[in-house]
């Protein structure tokens, strides 16, 4: 059981002030009657609540996936940068946690929950949850990176990286704002980790500095239409595909 008005906030309604005017406003049902108080107490399970005529469904846990864009930190608060929180709504960002993390200058897909057994699954070293990234470089990688981060490279942690799997894009002929031209390189990377600036440490390792990094993927999730600063929530089907990877 719990307060009517815990359940509409937890349904993304809105805050508890802005659910008790509904319900003063006589917009909230109980099973076909008109709610009366905000403490009134429901079965979660059980009772159909009703808000302007549409039936709202239970969730204990929240999952979201976000288009981070660059120039904001993955933080709940920060005195300097904005956060990645403050592109979600009051009522629904109060218990959520990003799952891992990335850096202020690195945009991409990022994962949301206030399911902290999920949470602790997905960022578990044991968890080999792949990740793919597109970044772009001060020079062409050279080929043997590819068989070198397939067998694990020496990053400077205590052990080599896990296998890694490395496109080596082509080279794109593209113009500056003054006009010259000049070949941008790019590549993509899979990896089953998230150690510290992992992706940047590899690709120093082989001689090549990260001048923009995206990450497209994680499992079998993508950023599909998304624009950054967009964010969307997941369906049943993804959160169980996130709970069973080993």
């Amino acid at each position: 059981m719990m307060r009517l008005d815990k359940f509409l906030t937890e349904c993304g309604v809105g805050t508890r002030s802005e659910v008790k005017k509904y319900i003063k406003a006589k917009q909230i049902k109980i099973n076909g009657t008109l709610a009366e108080k905000p403490e009134q107490k429901i079965d979660e399970t059980s009772d159909v609540i009703e808000w302007k005529d549409k039936v709202l469904k239970y969730q204990k846990f929240h999952y979201y996936l976000f288009h981070k864009p660059a120039g904001c930190v993955t933080a709940r608060t920060d005195n300097v940068h904005k956060t990645v929180m403050s592109y979600f709504p009051e009522e629904i960002k109060k218990d959520l946690s990003p799952v891992g993390r990335l850096d202020l200058d690195t945009e991409g897909l990022l994962l949301f929950t206030d399911d902290g057994a999920l949470n602790h699954h997905l960022m578990s070293p044991a968890h080999h949850m792949e990740k793919t990234y597109f970044a772009v470089l001060d020079k062409q990688v050279p080929p043997e990176a590819i068989e070198l981060f397939q067998k694990g490279i020496d990053i400077g942690d205590e052990k080599p990286t896990l296998p890694a799997k490395l496109t080596i894009l082509e080279p794109v002929l593209c113009t500056n704002t003054n006009g010259d031209q000049g070949e941008v390189f790019s590549a993509e990377l899979t990896i089953q980790e998230g150690r510290f600036h992992q992706v940047k440490r590899m690709f120093q390792a082989v001689g090549c500095q990260v001048t923009y990094l995206k990450r497209l993927s994680i499992g079998s999730l993508t950023l599909g239409d998304l624009a950054p600063g967009e964010f969307r929530e997941l369906t049943e089907e993804e959160v169980l595909m996130l709970s069973k990877n080993e």
